[in-house]
């Protein structure tokens, strides 16, 4: 295609100019009309000429939930594009394989936890218990999903969806149990994310999200290589030298810390790491040097774009975004068991 013959540099420049323009009309879109004169106004030009209110709006609102969007959207962006390549199939996917039910378990047992024992402010609950039992969570589920699929004849996918349903029926029943058991104020934060929201964006959300990207992207990065040689099979990149076991069992890790810093912070948004990968190899190629940082940058413009549709589409309320990724990804995924079938093992 047209891209693959750009370099990498123009790529990135022409996408961080798309992704400048879409944030932009990202902080637009809501109840209160904002143009897009305001926003750059007030953004670029120190808030002169703009009203004072809709500069409060801008900065304490639309901004960070705009940064939030792309930050979380490229994480899970790269972490599907990992998946995929570590299972060596189009259908490997966070959501799809249970990662994020099982993070969203771990997340919903440190709201409910944590809030009765009552020993942490709300700040230190959000930025440190619901991460960390959100990624225990998504690692315990893909390490099961990965051992049941694995075999001395490779990985099966079937078996691993398979796994990942039974692991999100088990994942949800615990779910609904903590429900039951859950006051009001613990029922709504555990219902807003299982449908995933963005609307509680704040900076110590998007420091931490910035810092998950930042490292998780030098990661992942760094070990494009032995991806790329894990594409031919497993044993032809051992006998490449890449040290197979050691490289998955990381692997997996850093994904599920990446799928639970993004549950913990926005809930469960699905299909982004089964969309976003398909979109980076059809227009620049199978190579993860490349792709993951592409992904990175499709993954923000998806899912600003559709948070801006869920703003748009009952104003002057609006869909969780969860219900705008899943509206897009279902059929998406539904075509590709549509051309995997009969090959799938």
């Amino acid at each position: 295609m047209f891209f693959r013959n750009l370099s990498t540099c123009s790529i990135i420049g022409f996408f961080s100019l798309l992704l400048a323009i879409v944030s932009i009309s990202s902080i637009t879109v809501g109840p209160m009309k904002i143009s897009a004169f305001d926003s750059i106004n007030s953004l670029l030009l120190n808030g002169s000429n703009v009203a004072p209110h809709i500069d409060i709006v801008i900065h304490q609102i639309r901004l960070p939930r705009t940064l939030l969007c792309m930050l979380i959207g490229a994480i899970l962006a790269i972490c599907g594009t990992v998946t995929q390549g570590l299972f060596r199939n189009p259908l490997a996917e966070p959501g799809i394989i249970g990662v994020s039910a099982g993070a969203m378990l771990g997340a919903g047992f440190a709201i409910v936890t944590f809030a009765n024992l009552d020993l942490v402010s709300a700040q230190m609950t959000s930025l440190v218990a619901l991460p960390m039992f959100a990624f225990v969570g998504g690692a315990l589920t893909t390490w099961v999903v990965y051992i049941i699929g694995n075999s001395r004849f490779g990985t099966s996918v079937s078996i691993m969806l398979l796994a990942g349903i039974a692991i999100t029926m088990l994942a949800q029943a615990g779910i609904n149990s903590l429900s039951f058991f859950a006051d009001d104020q613990q029922l709504r934060d555990i219902s807003m994310w299982s449908m995933g929201s963005l609307a509680g964006a704040d900076w110590p959300s998007i420091g931490l999200c910035t810092i998950t990207l930042i490292f998780l992207l030098w990661y992942f990065l760094n070990n494009a290589g032995s991806l790329n040689a894990l594409l031919l099979g497993e044993a032809e990149a051992s006998h490449l030298g890449i040290p197979i076991q050691k490289l998955k069992r990381y692997l997996i890790l850093m994904t599920a810390f990446g799928v639970g810093v993004s549950v913990s912070i926005s809930g469960v948004i699905g299909f982004i790491g089964l969309v976003i990968p398909h979109l980076g190899r059809m227009m620049f190629g199978p190579d993860h040097r490349k792709l993951l940082p592409i992904s990175a940058f499709l993954g923000a413009l998806l899912l600003t774009l559709a948070d801006m549709l869920s703003r748009i589409v009952v104003a002057p309320a609006e869909l969780p975004v969860g219900i705008i990724t899943a509206l897009m990804g279902a059929p998406f995924f539904i075509y590709l068991l549509y051309k995997q079938k009969g090959r799938m093992t």
